[in-house]
């Protein structure tokens, strides 16, 4: 009898075209979770990789005591390899980065901005595998400089914090120079396994989600954010304009509603604070992240989908019904396989009643 909990199988032909994405990760299925702000936590996280795919933790700015406990109950509940992600603009980093180097993580992942080349060392010289997000094509190039052992290219269509270009430009601007170096995983608007199919033909190592996995039964995201995920399109998801160079704020893509206003009003706000000299640069931008945090936790923490943020990639309008997570990854891999298949009958010449 299968275990609830015992990992979910690649089909042969998926086994072999991902195999260095499933070498790299440790893992039997290269699909990743994204780490989503209170909702990629130590029991959604261990789950994902006891089922034989890949977990990150999500640090964002939690204070450091939390955070260890945090790596602590994820390593309690899984012997399996698993990342936690880093926000390098945050006041906690450093500190987190010596919490994942004391436990020995199996992979650390930076993200938010560019690390440093000694933070990079420090993570490998832990042990660690790093991996890091790179949105263009001079990024990835100083990443691996620094000693990246794999990228993850993230797409403006992802939900949360996002950058300028699309998933199909960062393909073809990267995947293509950097995909036989070293591992790479593709992220944003990825929500089904026709889509990882693809994108193993082309190379990818892998695939990080988020959005699919925010319905998981057992994501602990609040039901009513769920189902605002469910009946969502997927031109609600709108990312935030900046209003000013003068306080650069790097753009979320949500799903439209009181909270994203509400941003448009603080960062009018925090914009005449500046100018009347009333608080600096830095402390502007911390008070964007530390809204978007509280807000966050309002929509998928607290269930108030009317004032909480709803932070969701576009893939949201390919999101259907609430499913276990077991079901979903299963999901994947099936349609992966038929994608795959259905592209070596056409590259074949396909059969007769295809042609016709």
């Amino acid at each position: 009898m299968t275990s609830p909990q015992s990992p979910v199988k690649l089909t042969p032909r998926l086994e072999t075209l991902f195999t260095r994405g499933r070498d790299f990760l440790g893992v039997e299925v290269p699909i990743m979770c994204g780490a989503m702000t209170w909702i990629s936590e130590h029991g959604l996280v261990g789950l994902m990789s006891n089922l034989g795919a890949f977990g990150s933790l999500a640090a964002g700015n939690m204070p450091p005591e939390l955070f260890e406990e945090e790596v602590k109950k994820t390593q309690a509940l899984t012997d399996r390899p698993f990342a936690a992600n880093l926000i390098t603009i945050a006041p906690n980093y450093l500190a987190h980065l010596e919490i994942l180097c004391a436990a020995k993580l199996s992979h650390i992942v930076f993200a938010g901005s560019i690390p440093r080349r000694t933070e990079v060392e420090l993570a490998k010289n832990s042990g660690a595998k790093v991996m890091c997000f790179a949105s263009n094509k001079s990024i990835a190039r100083r990443m691996l400089d620094y000693g990246a052992d794999a990228l993850i290219l993230e797409g403006s269509e992802a939900g949360g914090h996002i950058g300028h270009v699309s998933t199909a430009v960062l393909l073809q601007n990267i995947l293509y120079d950097y995909g036989d170096q070293v591992p790479v995983f593709i992220a944003g608007g990825i929500a089904t396994g026709f889509m990882i199919g693809h994108l193993g033909l082309m190379g990818a190592a892998g695939a990080q989600l988020g959005t699919r996995f925010v319905v998981a039964e057992e994501c602990q995201a609040h039901d009513k954010f769920k189902q605002v995920f469910i009946k969502a399109r997927s031109r609600e998801a709108i990312s935030t304009p900046q209003y000013s160079s003068k306080l650069p704020v790097v753009a979320v893509r949500a799903l439209n509603n009181t909270a994203m206003d509400n941003f448009g009003t603080l960062q009018l706000d925090l914009l005449k604070k500046l100018e009347a000299g009333e608080l600096t640069r830095q402390d502007a931008q911390f008070e964007v992240e530390k809204y978007w945090v509280g807000s966050l936790r309002e929509g998928a923490v607290e269930g108030d989908v009317e004032v909480g943020s709803l932070m969701a990639g576009q893939s949201v309008g390919l999101i259907k019904k609430v499913q276990p997570l077991r079901e979903i990854l299963e999901e994947l891999v099936h349609d992966a396989d038929v994608a795959v298949g259905r592209a070596q009958e056409r590259i074949a010449g396909g059969s007769a009643a295809e042609m016709s």
